[in-house]
């Protein structure tokens, strides 16, 4: 990386910011921040270390936000923050072990794989509301059936184990996961689904973000000022995006998505 200037600093918080109000409206924020920060010189591996530390307050944001819908999620259901830390912890691993020239080759497919993600956010999110405000009471008994039986709760930690790693390793899009698991396990209220995934990505990235921190991963220059930029985004941005709508910002960050995963592979052949 070569020496941080006044116009990189100001640059990444422009885009913490952005990522900031684009998370408290659409989620995604962190395909606008990571591809920010490789634009700015930082290498791949830390490019994705500081991205994640910086966003991830962002979480403790929500889960205030959604206090109330938090307080009242099952019990047994917050035990899924066992495999999502675990998971978190094993990603954040698998990440500090990979070469710095494999992450660069990766990292196309990755963001590619999280634009997808989000891309079918939406259409999912109606799909679960369409369900739960269905008066189809034995599908959701079979959910709730699931959600309770050994064999059930144990496929429901190893697939948060799974999601985690995902999210320790890159995390963009983990949310749409943690979402459609929660439908399996027969969660009904959305805003509670919502709440849950915020609980369980603050596991998540927070575990990992100490262990970047621990392994030297963690460019502070950058993060301290993008970790104030973020909050503040959640705050100030979320108003403006408000008033653009959801669906604009949607657009928005799938196209940087994928414009960005087009610009990445075309620099691999």
């Amino acid at each position: 990386m070569g020496s941080l200037t006044l116009v990189h600093l100001l640059a990444a918080m422009g885009a913490a910011f952005l990522a900031g109000g684009i998370n408290s409206v659409a989620g995604g924020g962190t395909l606008i921040s990571f591809p920010a920060l490789l634009g700015l010189g930082l290498a791949p591996v830390a490019a994705n270390a500081t991205s994640t530390v910086a966003i991830w307050p962002g979480s403790l944001g929500s889960m205030w936000g959604f206090r109330r819908e938090l307080s009242a999620v099952p019990r047994r259901m917050l035990l899924l923050a066992v495999p999502a830390v675990l998971g978190g912890l094993a990603g954040a691993w698998l990440l500090r072990r990979t070469p710095e020239q494999l992450f660069a080759h990766l990292i196309p497919f990755l963001i590619l794989f999280a634009t997808v993600l989000f891309t079918i956010q939406a259409p999912v999110q109606r799909r679960l509301r369409a369900r739960i405000e269905s008066d189809a009471s034995g599908r959701r008994s079979a959910g709730q059936a699931i959600g309770r039986s050994g064999a059930g709760i144990a496929a429901a930690g190893l697939a948060q184990f799974a999601v985690g790693i995902y999210g320790g390793y890159f995390g963009a899009g983990m949310s749409i996961m943690m979402l459609t698991l929660l439908a399996f396990l027969g969660m009904e209220d959305i805003l509670q689904m919502i709440a849950m995934t915020s609980f369980l990505s603050l596991c998540t990235n927070g575990v990992a973000s100490v262990l970047f921190a621990a392994a030297h991963m963690v460019v502070w220059s950058y993060v301290l000022a993008m970790m104030i930029a973020a909050l503040a985004g959640g705050y100030g941005a979320a108003g403006v995006a408000r008033k653009i709508g959801r669906v604009v910002v949607r657009r928005f960050v799938i196209a940087v998505g994928f414009t960005i995963a087009a610009v990445l592979f075309a620099k691999l052949l």
